[in-house]
């Protein structure tokens, strides 16, 4: 029989939630992108950037790239956001509508379930003209956790 004892997730997110966000805004490639860490719950996020001329494409509108790393970095936020290692096992992107150099775009992502192994988020990437993309992914939560639990021997 296990001892395991029961983690309280929300007590983590309150308690330890200026090191999570250190954590999570060291993201060196959200840096280099410009990206935001604007808000984090538990197991929400928001996180935003502003489109420049090198994140365009051919067409001179933003790159799907940069609307959908906006969105990953936003559903990392959210699905780490208890302080336990988690990490994506499948997205699913779907391009609403271009954006714009200059265009702010501020990405959301809400947790939709979660239990000890899997969570499930949907994203909404918006600009100031509205929505631009939608995401769905899936989180694998591994079994460690980067903040002190109590349970450390």
């Amino acid at each position: 029989m296990s001892s395991k004892k029961f983690v309280d997730e929300s007590e983590l997110h309150r308690k330890h939630y200026e090191e999570i966000c250190g954590k999570l805004v060291q993201d060196q490639f959200a840096q280099f992108l410009g990206i935001r860490l604007v808000e984090l719950g538990e197991g929400t996020a928001t996180a935003e950037v502003i489109v420049q001329e090198h994140m365009l494409n051919a067409h001179g509108t933003a790159h799907g790239a940069i609307i959908f790393s906006l969105a990953d970095f936003t559903f990392a936020a959210a699905c780490n956001s208890y302080g336990k290692t988690s990490v994506a096992l499948s997205m699913n992107i779907g391009f609403l509508a271009a954006a714009m150099k200059g265009n702010r775009l501020v990405a959301t992502a809400t947790e939709e379930k979660k239990n000890n192994r899997t969570a499930w988020y949907r994203i909404r990437v918006e600009s100031e003209h509205g929505l631009v993309a939608t995401l769905d992914a899936l989180a694998y939560r591994k079994n460690e956790y980067f903040v002190e639990t109590g349970e450390e021997k």
